[in-house]
């Protein structure tokens, strides 16, 4: 029976990743925080809410957590549009999406729902379920149908990067800031740039 639970979980997030990515572009952040509502309720309704336990010092963790991948992603970024043939051009396309509407509102998806939705789901339910490198990797499947293959990659790297640090018992509250943290400074306030 829980098996037959984490398959439906999963066919849910890859549909809801498919609706969001495969839609008209206008409406993308629209889907985007409707995926992240049904896999973060998803998750809370499943037990999550109960490993939730908020301190200061997860907030400090967090954004230590998120200063460690920025610094992957500055060198990653660097190799991406170095030796993938369309490495550039696919990084310009996901940073794209940051002129379909305002940096407040993107920045507010992000914080209240997108950011704290993915840990919950990737991290939380779904790791719990099957272990840090199934969840990783289906993390990184999620994206296949966006057809970007610097993104995929950049799912993976994500996604083992946490996926790690809550195996090794970071507390869920810190992956959240990180999250958030990591989607609003990466993608809004200090993308990773050309060379």
């Amino acid at each position: 029976m829980r098996a037959l639970g984490t398959l439906a979980g999963l066919v849910l997030a890859y549909a809801h990743f498919a609706r969001t990515f495969r839609g008209p572009r206008d409406r993308f952040w629209v889907r985007m925080t409707t995926t992240g509502f049904t896999l973060g309720a998803l998750a809370l309704a499943s037990g999550e809410a109960e490993r939730i336990r908020f301190r200061w010092r997860h907030v400090a963790l967090g954004f230590a957590i998120a200063s460690g991948l920025y610094m992957i992603f500055q060198i990653g970024d660097r190799q991406a549009r170095r030796i993938m043939p369309r490495g550039e051009d696919q990084i310009d396309e996901i940073y794209a999406l940051r002129e379909i509407r305002p940096r407040e509102e993107i920045a507010l998806r992000l914080a209240a729902v997108i950011g704290p939705a993915e840990e919950l789901f990737w991290r939380g339910w779904l790791q719990r379920r099957i272990g840090w490198l199934p969840a990783s990797a289906a993390y990184a499947g999620a994206h296949l149908v966006t057809g970007n293959a610097t993104l995929i990659g950049a799912a993976g790297v994500a996604g083992v990067y946490w996926g790690a640090l809550a195996a090794l018992g970071a507390p869920m509250t810190a992956l959240v800031v990180s999250h958030v943290v990591w989607d609003i400074w990466i993608f809004l306030v200090s993308p990773t740039e050309r060379e």
